[in-house]
């Protein structure tokens, strides 16, 4: 079923970088801008299709099952360990609002915690 996203944040642009286009472009080459990326065929994939090949890809490399979804909630987290800022985490993964991005992705460990408590000292220092 082909529709309108679930949300207005739904539609959203993603950036591509040199190393992630490298990435993707040996998938297959886009003969026809108005075909899908991936397919390059006029009709989508059915999603079940990427879902299946994820999970025979994680059985052939004995990876333990995990959830497709879970790709979403690693790039996430990634992006969070990585010091990018909450918001733009939030644009990219279409959430209409930071708080449901800061409420699934935002855990401060100890040694943040702890961080924190040295930065906020220092700077009454100054």
């Amino acid at each position: 079923v082909i529709n309108t996203p679930k949300t207005k944040n739904s539609c959203r642009e993603i950036p591509m970088n040199k190393e992630l286009l490298a990435m993707v472009k040996p998938l297959k080459k886009v003969v026809n801008t108005d075909f899908y990326v991936l397919t390059n065929e006029e009709k989508p994939t059915e999603p079940r299709t990427y879902r299946n090949y994820y999970h025979r890809l994680m059985a052939h490399l004995d990876i333990p099952r995990l959830k497709y979804h879970g790709l979403r909630h690693s790039f996430a987290t990634r992006c969070i360990e990585s010091n990018c800022d909450y918001k733009t985490v939030s644009v990219l993964l279409g959430h209409a609002n930071i708080t449901t991005t800061l409420n699934l992705y935002v855990h401060p460990n100890m040694e943040q915690k702890k961080k924190c408590i040295t930065k906020m000292i220092k700077s009454l220092g100054k």
